[in-house]
């Protein structure tokens, strides 16, 4: 996974493949979340910051009406489906091809792609682990949707990248029936380089806030602990959190948990403990996030890292989304001399990301390796992330 994928080696693929060259190459990263879990779909604030790995497409519109895929990562096994079969459609398909259908899906009943006969032929490649809580699912809704959108002409669409995200979300949750917020998709399509992105999943409004971390001589080390999770996978950990913050949220009388202001006399209105602690850390969640911020432009980026490892304990004790993996992950670094840590994504596995001064970085590598081979689980991969730009043409 460290070289990442060349658009021209693509495209050759592709036209062996298919035997013409594509109309284009594009690319769309994937995340890792600053600040801010479990938040969006509680209309709440985020910070994610796009990494430097993602999804790779090459693709050609066709007038025969079938969408072919083929994956570098499932050599031998093409997905092929028509644009009629989508129509009505739902949960057609989990699998990887199915965040494919599901943006097509989506595009035509938005209205976008009309008639039987539109068709595509697509070659896929990623340098970005699956499962690993970087959101790859995000990063292929939105690679193919920003194709789709250039190569069919869709020039409104691919200049609103908000819309964009709504659309690639409701391929995620319609189609797929993964229950997840915007976060994933928003930051796929509008983080910038060296910048960290600060939505309002309510409003949708965002800056890009400066992150540098070069500067300041710091780097964000991912810890993939090699846990995979699924929030497709039914009565997963991630769609029974969601459940319970919207139960929460209707005994209180509020929209959504962002709109708790008093925290103390919401607990105190509550008499389900595991709500309690659902809300507990909601409600603090997205005040470290304005921290967050704060400190960033404040020039006070070590200092985030502190509040990395007081959202990591809120999201072990009362989101209880952790799992020894990432336990171990956030306390060796810490313990290495890392800044501050957290688990980021959805939980139940995937990676950690810990805030690290360039001169400790070997350090807190070696730290994590050797906690993980002492209680006997597989090695993590370690990876220096840098701030990296959203969704693009890339040939």
């Amino acid at each position: 996974m460290s070289d990442l994928v060349d658009p021209e080696k693509l495209a050759a693929d592709f036209t062996a493949d298919y035997g013409s060259a594509p109309a284009g190459v594009w690319r769309a990263p994937g995340r890792v979340n600053l600040m801010g879990e479990h938040t969006d779909y509680n209309d709440g604030l985020v910070l994610p910051m796009a990494v430097p790995w993602g999804v790779s497409l090459a693709l050609t519109p066709t007038d025969d009406g079938v969408i072919e895929i083929r994956s570098a990562q499932r050599p031998g096994e093409p997905a092929r489906f028509t644009t009629r079969e989508l129509d009505g459609d739902r949960r057609r398909d989990t699998g990887w091809s199915g965040y494919v259908a599901g943006v097509f899906w989506a595009l035509r009943e938005a209205g976008h792609l009309a008639g039987d006969s539109v068709g595509a032929r697509i070659r896929l490649d990623s340098d970005l682990p699956v499962g690993a809580a970087l959101s790859s699912s995000a990063a292929l809704e939105c690679a193919t949707l920003l194709a789709a959108a250039d190569a069919f002409g869709l020039a409104g669409l691919a200049g609103d990248l908000p819309a964009m995200a709504r659309l690639a979300r409701r391929a995620e949750n319609t189609f797929v029936g993964a229950p997840t917020g915007i976060l994933d998709q928003s930051a796929s399509l509008r983080c910038r380089a060296g910048h960290a992105l600060f939505l309002d999943c309510r409003t949708e409004g965002a800056r890009n806030v400066p992150l540098p971390l070069e500067e300041a001589g710091l780097r964000i080390l991912v810890i993939d602990t090699g846990v995979q999770h699924r929030h497709a996978d039914t009565g997963s950990g991630y769609a029974a959190r969601r459940a319970e913050c919207e139960r929460a949220a209707r005994q209180l009388g509020v929209a959504a948990l962002r709109d708790v202001e008093d925290l103390a006399a919401a607990l105190d209105t509550l008499t389900d403990p595991v709500l309690r602690r659902r809300v507990r850390h909601v409600v603090t969640e997205i005040h470290r996030v304005n921290a967050a911020v704060g400190l960033m432009r404040a020039g006070a980026l070590p200092e985030v890292g502190a509040l990395f490892t007081a959202s990591h304990l809120s999201m072990r004790d009362h989101f209880e989304i952790s799992c020894p993996e990432l336990d171990t992950a956030v306390e060796s670094a810490v313990a290495a001399g890392a800044r501050g840590a957290r688990m980021t994504g959805g939980g139940f596995g995937g990676s950690a990301i810990a805030l690290v001064a360039e001169e400790r970085l070997d350090a807190v590598r070696d730290g994590v390796a050797a906690a993980f081979a002492k209680r006997g689980y597989a090695a993590p991969t370690l990876r220096a992330a840098t701030p990296s730009p959203g969704a693009h043409r890339v040939r």
